[in-house]
């Protein structure tokens, strides 16, 4: 660090980047604090007011200069409408790593870097290391609170001038220490679920994008043994929220959805809805591809079990080969480690059941 040097903290009124500002300032470095505005549905109570005064109440009490950037088109396109169009598709998107990806970043560092920033923060609980001259991505110290599965879009360029302050506390000393500092967000709690869903059900957010009409459920052998409430509201794995007839009245799991017929298709045999094999698109490596012969992990779904598998990459693509038989969605993020470095991910294009 040099005396000068300018670090942009994205401040979103909550706990963990407040302290992190603060961190950041009592280790010498020049802080500005920064609100990303996101967007909001109208048909939602607008939070993003009450998040935008507790970040320039966090930023006056450090005494650091507030600055905001509004990011709600960007936000809306790359986030919300990229999830909605995932789930027409009869896919479980994961918006959260959209947002690290294209808006935190993405557009928000790239501005941040061209106002002068040397380095750019954020309040997750994850940490930055560094293996044969390149940059790592480490889990953060709290493995309940880790959140290097969404982060794993990171490039090189990226963990060059990004800081993690808080990735080796755990989230109890943070709220601890918010408290020694009299951070004004010391007790605020933390959000629940996707910010700009609210309140509501995904269900329910989605329908107001979705139309939905109810539909068919079929067994493994085309049969129709139930009802459901649309397809696109469904994921591989569920096993609530449908309706099966009487004389099928045991427990089933959803194996597929088609959104084009308006089917869910559903077995009560686990062999059927779980696989080891599954094929990856838009696979990004943080410092480079593990060989095809490596025991890793992979995470399918944030605080998942880790699963040992191989990857075979194919630049962009990958297959992946399971150890244990997993319950894997279309669309759904699978995230690679080497113990505790997260090596990058990709996104299901397709599973083989076996």
């Amino acid at each position: 660090m040099k005396s000068q040097d300018v670090v942009y903290v994205g401040l979103s009124g909550g706990v963990d980047s407040a302290v992190s500002a603060a961190l950041l300032q009592k280790q010498g470095y020049d802080v500005v604090g920064v609100f990303i505005k996101i967007w909001q549905p109208e048909f939602l109570e607008c939070t993003w007011e009450r998040d935008r005064l507790d970040a320039m109440r966090v930023a006056a009490h450090l005494s650091i200069p507030f600055r905001e950037i509004d990011l709600s088109q960007e936000y809306k396109k790359y986030v919300v409408e990229e999830m909605v169009a995932g789930y027409k598709r009869g896919e479980t998107p994961n918006p959260d790593t959209a947002c690290n990806q294209y808006i935190k970043f993405g557009t928000f560092f790239d501005w941040a870097r061209n106002e002068g920033a040397s380095y750019v923060a954020t309040g997750h609980y994850a940490r930055i290391g560094t293996r044969e001259k390149k940059y790592t991505l480490l889990r953060g110290s709290d493995t309940m609170k880790d959140q290097s599965y969404f982060l794993y879009t990171l490039t090189q360029e990226h963990l060059a001038h990004a800081l993690f302050p808080i990735g080796d506390m755990k989230k109890s000393d943070v709220r601890i220490l918010a408290g020694k500092m009299s951070i004004p967000t010391a007790r605020k709690p933390d959000s629940q679920g996707l910010c700009f869903v609210g309140d509501v059900s995904m269900g329910e957010f989605l329908s107001r994008y979705i139309p939905q009409k109810t539909g068919v459920v079929e067994n493994m052998k085309g049969r129709a043994i139930g009802t459901h409430g649309g397809a696109a509201l469904y994921t591989t794995g569920q096993r609530h929220g449908f309706f099966v007839f009487k004389e099928e009245n045991i427990p089933h799991f959803v194996v597929s959805t088609d959104t084009k017929r308006n089917v869910i298709i559903v077995s009560s045999r686990k062999e059927q809805w779980a696989t080891k094999n599954v094929a990856l698109r838009d696979v990004h490596w943080i410092s480079g591809a593990p060989s095809a012969s490596e025991r890793i992990v992979v995470e399918v779904r944030y605080r998942g079990r880790a699963t040992p598998c191989t990857v075979t990459d194919r630049v962009g693509r990958a297959v992946v080969a399971l150890d244990e038989a997993c319950v894997v969605a279309l669309g759904q993020v699978a995230v690679f480690y080497r113990e505790d470095e997260c090596l990058g991910g990709g996104t299901v294009s397709g599973t083989y059941l076996g």
